[in-house]
């Protein structure tokens, strides 16, 4: 099952779409088995000067490095919560 371009669930665990490498159980957050880079957004530069606290966080697959998301937060912020369901 497709969930988005970059994921989908097979055999009840979220993959990568691009090698199929596993990120984990369906029920639980994949990001926390991806890769993390992060990146306070004021180094970027211009458009991206809002805060000096502001991460951008990518995550990428640990399998092929295939970028799977990215969310924008304070560093010390948890993850945004992505458990996925098949129904």
């Amino acid at each position: 099952m497709q969930l988005s371009q970059t994921l989908c669930i097979k055999d009840q665990s979220i993959r990568c779409s691009h090698c199929d490498h596993s990120l984990g159980k369906q029920e639980k957050n994949w990001k926390h088995a991806a890769n993390l880079d992060e990146v306070y957004l004021q180094q970027l530069g211009s458009p991206y000067t809002t805060g000096d606290e502001v991460v951008l966080r990518r995550f990428s697959c640990p399998g092929c490095g295939y970028l799977l998301d990215s969310e924008i937060s304070m560093p010390e912020d948890p993850y945004l919560e992505d458990s996925l369901f098949a129904s």
